[in-house]
């Protein structure tokens, strides 16, 4: 006789334990050392309470790698980096370093299937705090999308030279232009693109539900590549870099 057994539920999350190294080795940008670690808890309000995944220079403290470009083994040409002058909303002397310290202190355990898969599973997974996840295996974030009940992620490395095609199935693309994320939408891509407040936004756009609902990304959920007839997404410029950003300049406006 079969019996009901209810609702499987997440194991109990040690109060010890902070996080997991999924992946050291190569960026899949320049070979460069690179870490990828998985923190379990945030009182980021914005996402809300998202597993987080941070990818950071293994050899080199983040603060640092922004000052020398040595960050382009984990943002890669990314317009928006600090060592360009962009308008990058993180600050990297804050969560990224604390990430890094506590790395380097032996604070997250290596990452074990079968000891430590139901620490993500029945959580949303956010698979860039810090770093693009197109810097890591696409192994790595594929297990880390699909391990859980859903995923944010967004890539800017769709133009790199050695951009794994398959990330669009997971991230979306970060466009910086309303004429390239039409390029990447006539791909079949979906897009999230920074703009000024006042910008146009094309019929296929909607603006960031956290901006215009003030939904956490916990809660909505809209931005993963596998979306495919979702629309894309705009978002007004924000973080103290905001100051930064001009539409004139790395976003010029088109009729639409």
């Amino acid at each position: 006789m079969k019996r009901l057994v209810g609702i499987a539920t997440s194991k109990p999350t040690r109060k010890d334990l902070k996080g997991f190294v999924m992946y050291e080795g190569p960026s899949a940008l320049d070979a460069s050392p690179i870490v990828v670690i998985a923190t379990l808890e945030t009182n980021n309000r914005k996402t809300g309470n998202m597993v987080q995944v941070w990818i950071l220079r293994s050899d080199t403290n983040p603060v640092e790698a922004t000052k020398t470009g040595d960050d382009a083994a984990i943002c890669g040409t990314c317009p928006h980096r600090h060592f360009n002058g962009g308008a990058c909303y993180v600050n990297v002397g804050q969560a990224p370093n604390a990430i890094y310290k506590a790395y380097k202190r032996g604070r997250y355990e290596l990452f074990n299937k079968d000891q430590h898969e139901s620490y993500l599973q029945h959580r949303k997974i956010r698979l860039g705090a810090y770093g693009d996840p197109a810097a890591a295996p696409f192994e790595v974030m594929e297990y880390l999308a699909h391990i859980g009940i859903g995923w944010t992620g967004y890539t800017h490395q769709a133009k790199h030279k050695r951009f794994d095609e398959r990330f669009l199935s997971l991230c979306m693309v970060s466009a910086d232009s309303p004429k390239q994320a039409q390029k990447w939408q006539d791909k079949g891509a979906r897009t999230f693109r920074v703009a000024m407040v006042g910008d146009a936004m094309m019929d296929n756009e909607i603006e960031c539900l956290s901006d215009s609902k003030g939904l956490s990304c916990l809660d909505c959920g809209l931005c993963d590549g596998n979306k495919r007839k979702a629309s894309s997404v705009v978002i007004a410029v924000h973080g103290s870099k905001a100051s930064s950003f001009k539409t004139s300049t790395l976003i010029p406006l088109v009729n639409v």
